[in-house]
């Protein structure tokens, strides 16, 4: 499978949540469940660990409600790269976050 890219950049398919999600591997949505717990202090069940990509229906609770995902999805952009205001403050914490997604955009 090729990329699977998000608006911001980052790529779905290597997040725990979408990896969980296609295999419907319960060990892994446990483990990133618990990960996740602890690193945003917050209590996570292993059944809300499900996501099938920015551009879908199934998708883990903080992308239903990202502003990134509302803003693209509201210009009708396929990604960030291609917004007229590419980088903005929304896109830019991911962008120093991932030095991937930066390329990734700017590369489309």
């Amino acid at each position: 499978m090729g990329e699977m890219m998000a608006y911001c950049g980052l790529l779905c398919n290597e997040c725990p949540a979408y990896k969980a999600t296609v295999a419907d591997d319960m060990p892994m949505r446990e483990e990133t469940a618990e990960k996740w717990s602890a690193m945003y202090g917050t209590n996570i069940k292993p059944e809300q660990i499900n996501c099938l990509g920015c551009d879908s229906s199934v998708l883990f609770g903080h992308c239903s409600v990202c502003e990134i995902r509302s803003c693209a999805k509201e210009k009708s952009l396929k990604d960030c790269g291609k917004c007229e205001d590419f980088v903005c403050k929304k896109v830019e914490g991911i962008l120093n976050y991932d030095e991937g997604a930066k390329k990734r955009l700017s590369r489309k």
